[in-house]
């Protein structure tokens, strides 16, 4: 017995299909990734430690392949999972995209990730050479695109009206700030900096727009 009939169902899906196609570059980022999952779980543990490693954006790859790592890195998640990306990527990435155009949301994106990665490897950097970190932490495995999430997420700020703006801001210096202040690793400083980088993007997003109001956006569905 058929619940929905085929008008029904591409009725659903046309909201859906609109929301992708009205967030082209993070719904081609998810796919890419979907695709490099799915090469993950076909390889060894030992090999998929190695091939990771010489994608990451390490102290040593770094000073020899900056751009190739600083690009390859963004096209792998380390753990393989992608399904909590593809929400995450819905939630943040796609309405920035929205609301910045690919354009500035890709800058945005590109800032937090390198500028992000740059600093917590140079503290790392700093760490062995005060041999505070081991000598091994150069070829640390970094890969991943937590960093350019989090960028996303501080410039979001900026889409939330006054005062849930503020409410925002400090929930996501509380998540990201509490893992630097307890937890001290090169990837919690990264981290915090991509929130920053965000922040400082506000020169992107002068002139897009009035924020939105979520107590203006309940209001509008309550009404008979």
């Amino acid at each position: 017995m058929r619940f929905f009939s085929r008008r029904s169902v591409s009725r659903l899906s046309a909201p859906v299909r609109r929301y992708v196609r009205s967030a082209p570059g993070t719904y081609l980022w998810l796919a890419v990734l979907f695709v490099t999952t799915i090469a993950l779980h076909h390889m060894s543990p030992e090999f998929e430690e190695d091939f990771l490693r010489q994608r990451s954006t390490n102290i040593h790859e770094l000073s020899t392949n900056p751009v190739r790592v600083l690009i390859t890195s963004a096209l792998w998640i380390d753990g393989g999972h992608w399904l909590p990306y593809a929400v995450l990527y819905s939630v943040f990435h796609a309405q920035a995209e929205r609301w910045l155009g690919t354009p500035r949301w890709l800058a945005v994106v590109v800032l937090a990730h390198v500028l992000a990665t740059y600093l917590s490897e140079g503290a790392l950097l700093w760490a062995v050479h005060h041999e505070v970190a081991p000598q091994s932490a150069v070829n640390t495995l970094d890969v991943g695109v937590s960093y350019a999430l989090a960028g996303i997420i501080g410039v979001l700020t900026y889409r939330i009206a006054a005062p849930w703006r503020y409410v925002y801001l400090a929930c996501v210096l509380v998540l990201y700030g509490t893992p630097l202040l307890t937890g001290r690793t090169f990837t919690d400083l990264g981290h915090f900096t991509s929130v920053l980088v965000g922040l400082a993007c506000h020169p992107l997003v002068r002139d897009r727009g009035a924020p939105w109001d979520p107590v203006t956006t309940v209001r509008r569905y309550r009404r008979p």
